[in-house]
């Protein structure tokens, strides 16, 4: 539990820093969006036609990703300054949360109390 509380700290007051900002589309020049709309806009033309149309899936889910391929693409992520002794902070916060996770997930041996004796038979 206590693992889990400190990699949920760390990961926040990490992600706190962090500022994802995002720039104009540009795809074969400026202001292009509209071009990259085409294939998906043509693929749900035709699945409004002919629902089973192959043709028509293939060009949504193309578009559909070319549109969120540009989108990560023109993404800019910024890490805000701060001292080092808050990055040591999030960071052995977030790892040492991470190690405690995983050291209680692993199988452990059960030990033989010396008390116990073996079954008579």
């Amino acid at each position: 539990m206590i693992g889990f509380v400190m990699a949920c700290l760390g990961a926040y007051l990490l992600s706190n820093q962090v500022r994802v900002v995002g720039s104009y589309w540009n795809f074969w020049g400026t202001n292009t969006f509209g071009i990259t709309l085409l294939p998906m806009l043509f693929g749900v033309g035709i699945l409004f036609w002919k629902g089973r149309s192959t043709v028509g899936w293939l060009l949504t889910a193309a578009g559909a990703l070319f549109i969120l391929g540009g989108v990560l693409a023109n993404m800019q992520i910024f890490f805000q300054s701060t001292s080092l002794f808050n990055t040591l902070i999030m960071l052995i916060l977030l790892v040492g949360g991470i190690g405690l996770i995983a050291r209680s997930v692993q199988p452990h041996r059960a030990k033989a109390s010396p008390q116990e004796a073996p079954p008579q038979s």
